[in-house]
């Protein structure tokens, strides 16, 4: 075992197997050796790749989108623009840049990011020093007022618990060790009371089927959903995952762009698990905003305009021409990025329609 499994299969010794929310928050946040405190796991020399780093045309758009949302809510003074889990600061850039052809919006905002790892904030440091942006190590820091928050691809890396039923109720699934304590595997629970913990819509899910739940992530919905309603804005989460909850066993490890154990060498590989789009949209309805989508990345993008975009940035022709369309292609195909990937919007109650989410 590496040095955070051993720590993990010492606690497991001590208290008990433990949830597989735990084990993802340390493998992913371990101060010392977790995943993401100790590189920059993002590119073709990582792990993966996200859309701002596969065409400039998606950050440009969701930059834009900040502005047009911005005019239709009235456009507040001054505005923070918020990214959550910022990755290399691409996306910021790319929307920032594209920006300058709003300068009444560009000059009345504020920029603030939102990132845990030291190695990622030196990253975005230098792609955005010129913008002056404020770090914070959690959305609860960022000063009250009027912002536009965006967050690509955070959800699927928050920590999830996973249950399972079978005739005796509902377990937990666990993250416990083998017999001879050497390697990590998955145990249940004893059946657990389900009242308040399983969520209604899935306490009838079929015998031996699994779900997942992510109370982080509802949690942060709601608070971004709170402050969007209390304060003015708006907000778009774009990740992987269903657009309505349901029975599903989504929880992987990436390394080196394939497919990884999850409970291998953790801190060593990313992890994620599948979002569940209906459960951020009832939490954030929950806290008296509206809610619009999720709409499949693909459609939005279309909708925002990418193709006009990606027309302009191929002018000058041959391989220049060719990698855009590429890129492009990855973004909104439905066989690639544009149908698994979704988007949610969140804006006051009785607040215009958001861009790209018109029925």
């Amino acid at each position: 075992m590496n040095a955070l499994g051993c720590h993990l299969a010492e606690v497991i010794r001590e208290q008990g197997p433990v949830t597989i929310g735990y084990y993802m928050a340390e493998a992913l946040g371990h101060p010392v050796h977790g995943y993401y405190m100790r590189q920059d796991p993002i590119g073709a020399d990582g792990d993966f790749i996200t859309a701002p780093e596969i065409s400039q045309t998606f950050g440009e758009l969701l930059g834009l989108w900040s502005a047009a949302v911005w005019e239709l809510g009235g456009a507040l003074v001054p505005i923070r623009l918020v990214e959550l889990g910022p990755g290399r600061g691409t996306l910021m850039a790319d929307a920032l840049r594209a920006l300058a052809v709003t300068p009444r919006f560009r000059e009345s905002l504020e920029v603030h990011l939102v990132e845990t790892s030291p190695a990622l904030r030196a990253t975005q440091k230098a792609a955005l020093a010129e913008a002056h942006p404020v770090w914070h190590l959690s959305f609860d820091g960022v000063p009250d007022g009027p912002l536009i928050v965006i967050a690509n691809e955070l959800f699927d890396a928050l920590p999830i618990r996973q249950f399972q039923r079978s005739v005796e109720g509902w377990h937990e699934r666990l993250v416990g060790l083998d017999r001879r304590g050497e390697h990590f595997r998955y145990v249940l629970s004893p059946p657990i009371p389900s009242a308040g913990l399983i969520p209604q819509e899935l306490a009838h899910a079929p015998l031996n089927s699994a779900i997942e739940i992510c109370p982080s992530g509802e949690a942060l919905a709601a608070e971004i959903a709170e402050r969007v309603q209390r304060c003015g804005g708006a907000a778009l989460f774009i990740d992987y995952g269903a657009a309505a909850s349901g029975p599903r066993d989504t929880f992987q490890a990436v390394r080196r762009h394939g497919r990884h154990p999850p409970l291998e060498a953790p801190g060593e590989a990313d992890l994620a698990a599948h979002v569940d789009f209906a459960a951020l949209a009832r939490a954030a309805a929950a806290a008296g905003a509206d809610i619009h989508g999720p709409l499949e990345q693909g459609l939005l993008l279309g909708r925002l305009g990418i193709h006009e975009r990606a027309e302009v940035l191929g002018q000058t022709g041959g391989r220049e021409r060719r990698e855009v369309a590429s890129g492009v292609a990855r973004l909104i195909e439905p066989d690639q990025m544009g149908s698994l990937f979704k988007a949610l919007a969140i804006v006051p109650s009785d607040a215009p329609t958001p861009p790209g989410f018109e029925t």
